[in-house]
């Protein structure tokens, strides 16, 4: 059943509800696009951990290797150790192949939000689940990961963003992302109201977005690339602490500034394909918007991050970082050992 969940989700006719066995638990399907995992007897270490995918349709690599760890949990090569709900976050995207149907589903997790349309009720669905799922956890630690792609290449194809939050990031969450071979960290400067971000700010979960690749369509991504990652979410899974390495291997990264896009005239001055994390020497043109003016790069040199001039007007059109020292290091006894 679970490694047919991917693909019944994603059946417009189905209504896929059901439960039963796995080892070391069972499994109760919510809803089309939710699953929740529920141990017989949890780790000691084990996270409430929620794992989700397809918030943008067209990014397809951490579906398929969400569907490798319900494959490997069902067959019996992990056990169940910990809570775990996994979400599909956007199946009529997915369906479709693009990135979303209406507006942007990632920008809309915000329990004030007035918009109407399919992904802003779905992003209300998504965030009840999210809140029972933690609620029926009280007490144990929360941890979130959203897998993504992103749109282009980059200088580090597998980074992560940190969400602007009160609650601050565990050191040891460093070395795990650094033992799932995730090679930069983006650290956000103000709200986003992404789906991690929900889950830090209203839930002080250890919550990231991660962008593991380049987006692909199904049957071409190189899952080869990502086998330590899989490891990380199996461990996650069976109630064990992650692989761990030094976190200063990785690079840290700061957003300086969100260039937001305000009319319709508007226009990225560098080439479509520019790859994330491409630095920019002072004084060079970055944008040009009818309503905002230009914008330079000022006394410090910047990289971009997430370009995209097609966004909607209001929308962030790319992100300006600077490069920052890692975190203080920590021992990685401590977090293999507690």
């Amino acid at each position: 059943m679970l490694e047919e969940w991917l693909d019944l989700s994603l059946d417009a006719l189905s209504s896929v509800k059901g439960e039963g066995r796995v080892p070391g638990g069972h499994y109760r399907v919510e809803a089309p696009g939710i699953l929740e995992l529920r141990p017989d007897t949890p780790t000691r270490q084990a996270r409430a951990c929620v794992l989700s995918a397809g918030i943008h349709g067209n990014e397809t690599a951490p579906i398929e290797l969400l569907g490798d760890c319900l494959a490997r949990l069902e067959a019996g090569l992990i056990p169940l150790g910990a809570p775990v709900l996994v979400i599909l976050g956007n199946p009529e995207a997915i369906r479709r192949g693009v990135r979303y149907v209406g507006t942007n589903l990632n920008r809309l997790f915000r329990r004030d939000l007035e918009e109407s349309g399919m992904e802003a009720d779905l992003a209300r669905a998504l965030m009840a689940s999210v809140d029972a799922f933690y609620m029926r956890q009280a007490g144990r630690a929360r941890l979130h990961y959203d897998l993504h792609t992103a749109i282009r290449t980059s200088r580090y194809p597998r980074f992560v963003v940190e969400p602007h939050a009160d609650t601050p990031t565990a050191p040891e969450q460093w070395s795990w992302l650094a033992g799932a071979d995730i090679q930069a960290v983006l650290h956000q400067h103000r709200h986003s109201w992404t789906f991690s971000h929900y889950s830090r700010h209203y839930h002080a979960a250890q919550a990231f977005t991660l962008e593991l690749g380049h987006a692909l369509p199904f049957g071409h991504n190189d899952l080869a690339a990502l086998v330590p990652m899989r490891r990380s979410l199996e461990a996650l899974i069976s109630g064990r602490l992650p692989a761990a390495a030094e976190s200063a291997k990785m690079a840290f990264f700061r957003v300086e500034q969100e260039l937001i896009r305000k009319a319709d005239d508007f226009r990225l001055c560098f080439p479509d394909d520019t790859p994330n994390f491409t630095e920019f020497a002072p004084n060079t043109l970055l944008a040009q918007d009818a309503r905002a003016g230009d914008t330079r790069v000022a006394d410090r040199s910047l990289g971009v991050v997430f370009p995209n001039a097609e966004v909607e007007i209001g929308a962030r059109a790319a992100l300006l970082v600077r490069r920052t020292p890692p975190p203080a290091s920590t021992s990685l006894r401590t977090f293999n050992h507690p």
